[in-house]
């Protein structure tokens, strides 16, 4: 019953291929045709041919993460079977019992794509804890000092959930949390903090400053992996809504609000780093005339259009977005002026050589775009008003090209 309910429910309500064994000797017999192929294990720990945990020693020395769900249980073997590396132990004979195994599969399969920064100057701290994420199939980051944390940041890397020691070797916790928020603002990663020493009140003071959750050491394993779980599942809701708050809604790009919101962010991290980036406006030429010529269907199909071969072009390193109407801007990290007019001249040509069908006739669409330098701090509407100018100047210079302050330089040596 267990088994029929618990693969229905897998495989209808999150889309997951379930293999049920009702043997060890049928689990050795998908293991040796694809052990690969196999994500997860939801292990009962007595089977008919394996009434001893022989089914969990062999799923294990396989290398497969598993979920234990029995129906025998105790907080003794609870503790035991944990500390084997298994991610979970769920009880058969609980109310919701399915339910909460369902959960701790789609947990488990979802922590994989979860990457965890560990900040913390003791190497056999640090090195515990890490173990623990990563028995929980956590992507995880060791890191020692601030720093070095903040220098990974800064470059851009990705974290869903930040663990610091509040006593660092260069800098309080405290202070690495109130530097993560300065960099992200209201919506900065989650950070936990962790510490063997003082009272409530440091927890309380941690807690006020914007931290997520706070530890005592020593813990239980099953409490800081719940703890920081709970972070990263409610960090990724927050990101799946601003997501959807910061796309348009016609080409599902980023939209002019998440422009100028992250742009700013953006390029203070660029300059903080001590380079120099570019920002470009891109207008489709004579759109008007087409919106008269064949509609505003054929005109949104023609937007749509340009946004999927920018966003094929551009890719997830610099920032794309549809600023209003036929009006797109581009944030470029780490590209001087020569080379982001060099990658604008390429997205000019790309975008002039596609064909769009509609009613039966064939379509050229040309681009015309504005590219400015991006050296020292201004106002970010003061960047996009320097791109504006330069497309402007290319509009009347006869459309179709990229003008930018080293197009006119270039022009003048000639």
């Amino acid at each position: 019953m267990f088994a029929t309910a618990l693969k229905s429910g897998l495989e209808l309500m999150h889309g997951i291929n379930v293999t049920h064994c009702a043997s060890l000797e049928a689990a050795k017999a998908e293991f040796a045709v694809a052990a690969e192929a196999f994500s997860l294990a939801v292990v009962d720990l007595n089977l008919p041919d394996a009434p001893n945990c022989e089914a969990l020693e062999f799923v294990l020395a396989g290398g497969v993460p598993v979920i234990v769900f029995t129906a025998t249980f105790n907080d003794r073997t609870r503790d035991q079977i944990l500390e084997r590396g298994v991610i979970d132990c769920v009880i058969k004979n609980e109310p919701e019992s399915i339910g909460r195994l369902i959960a701790a599969v789609d947990r488990a399969l979802t922590n994989g794509r979860t990457t965890v920064m560990l900040v913390d100057s003791n190497k056999a701290s640090r090195l515990d804890l890490a173990g623990i994420l990563r028995r929980q199939r956590l992507s995880v980051i060791e890191v020692t000092e601030a720093g070095e944390a903040l220098q990974m940041f800064d470059a851009g890397e990705t974290i869903d959930v930040i663990v610091t020691d509040t006593e660092l070797a260069d800098m309080a916790g405290a202070d690495l949390l109130d530097e993560v928020r300065k960099r992200q603002g209201e919506y900065a990663v989650p950070v936990i903090g962790l510490s063997e020493h003082g009272d409530a009140r440091l927890a309380a003071r941690f807690i006020e400053a914007g931290g997520a959750d706070f530890l005592r050491k020593p813990f239980l394993e099953a409490e800081f992996s719940g703890r920081v779980r709970h972070a990263a599942t409610l960090q990724k809701r927050i990101q799946a809504l601003r997501r959807a708050a910061a796309s348009d809604y016609l080409t599902d790009i980023f939209n002019r609000r998440h422009f100028f919101l992250t742009g700013p962010r953006l390029v203070e991290q660029y300059l903080r780093r001590g380079e120099g980036t570019s920002i470009a406006v891109l207008d489709i030429d004579h759109f008007k005339r087409l919106n008269d010529t064949y509609g505003h269907e054929i005109g949104d199909l023609v937007l749509k259009h340009v946004a999927r071969r920018l966003k094929a072009l551009v890719g997830e390193e610099h920032l794309l977005a549809r600023l209003g109407g036929e009006e797109f801007g581009i944030l470029f990290d780490g590209l001087d002026v020569r080379q982001a007019f060099a990658f604008c001249e390429r997205l000019r040509a790309e975008l002039a050589k596609a064909k769009i069908v509609a009613d039966d006739e064939e379509l050229t669409i040309t681009v015309s775009i504005g590219l400015a330098t991006i050296e020292a701090p201004e106002s970010f509407e003061n960047y996009l008003h320097a791109a504006d100018q330069f497309l402007y100047m290319a509009k009347h210079a006869g459309r179709n090209r990229v003008m930018s302050e080293l197009a006119l330089l270039d022009a003048l040596a000639s």
